[in-house]
């Protein structure tokens, strides 16, 4: 089982790059843990792309029945006051958006803090850079 961000989940649902990275990831394991935004996040992602003219609205509806599987496949971390802490301690030590603090501190969370050995599947090169700071085994290993 792996902690997957947001970054990792959209390469599943369309083609990107890390697209067949993912993909791989995903068969090797199929049991991952995503952040209680996760979904949001990813929503969002896919609308930009149909406002900015990458997706049309049926490749947009393609893409939201896969993130449904994918999601379902998946235990979800909660929001809580741990999650939070841990989050704002994050963003006093890497260089992450709250939205990927939140990210990581789900990871933690989901972990219990023993981070070494745990994969953290994730593109975003900040998130990357903080989980390996952390502890957590980065995948995939080379962008």
């Amino acid at each position: 089982m792996k902690f997957w961000d947001t970054s990792a989940i959209i390469p599943l649902c369309v083609h990107e790059t890390g697209s067949a990275a993912a993909r791989e990831l995903l068969t090797e394991d199929p049991s991952l843990v995503v952040w209680w935004g996760t979904r949001t996040e990813c929503v969002s992602a896919l609308m930009r792309q149909v406002r900015e003219g990458g997706l049309t609205p049926a490749d947009a509806r393609a893409a939201r029945h896969v993130l449904d599987t994918v999601m379902q496949a998946g235990m979800e971390m909660q929001p809580s006051e741990a999650v939070r802490g841990t989050a704002e301690r994050l963003l006093g030590v890497h260089s992450l958006r709250a939205a990927d603090a939140f990210q990581l501190a789900a990871a933690i969370q989901w972990c219990q803090g023993v981070t070494t050995g745990n994969g953290l599947v994730v593109l975003d090169r900040r998130l990357r850079e903080a989980g390996y700071a952390e502890g957590f085994t980065v995948l995939p290993g080379t962008l």
